[in-house]
């Protein structure tokens, strides 16, 4: 079923085994993706927003504006959701050259200052849901492992 992209939705996205993760859709391109997972029961939106946060990624967005993740209520996004984390950029060429991106600004930084945050990477519906299953069975996911920094 196609679906608009809204800012606040939760969506349900589907893993293997039957089991079922969640996510946020956020501003620009960007999901926040909770540490919830369940085999698709019901959920109560206060409750799983009141998760903690795996990661924060940008997503193509035809993950739900073709329907592969379902919309299933939608709630107003808490201040701290409302300014994306800092993400990095790593020179192509020159490995040792950094820059954060920062809601939209692009400016220099260290290595040290980039260390822990995402790449600046939009990824692709099925890369989030293997990563997501990945971190359920407590191993590493072959999307991270290439967008880490080098």
């Amino acid at each position: 079923m196609r679906q608009q992209r809204t800012v606040g939705a939760i969506v349900e996205i589907p893993l293997e085994a039957g089991k079922k993760a969640y996510g946020r859709i956020l501003g620009e391109a960007s999901f926040a993706f909770y540490d919830y997972v369940n085999d698709g029961e019901p959920v109560v939106l206060a409750d799983l927003v009141a998760k903690p946060i795996l990661f924060i990624v940008a997503v193509y967005s035809d993950a739900v504006t073709q329907g592969r993740w379902q919309k299933i209520g939608r709630l107003p996004l808490e201040p701290t959701l409302q300014t994306l984390p800092l993400k990095f950029i790593q020179d192509a060429l020159d490995e040792t050259r950094f820059k954060v991106y920062d809601n939209g600004v692009i400016r220099p930084a260290t290595r040290e200052a980039c260390v822990g945050l995402e790449r600046v990477a939009v990824w692709e519906p099925e890369h989030v849901e293997s990563r997501l299953s990945d971190h359920y069975k407590g191993q590493p996911n072959e999307w991270v492992i290439q967008l880490r920094m080098r």
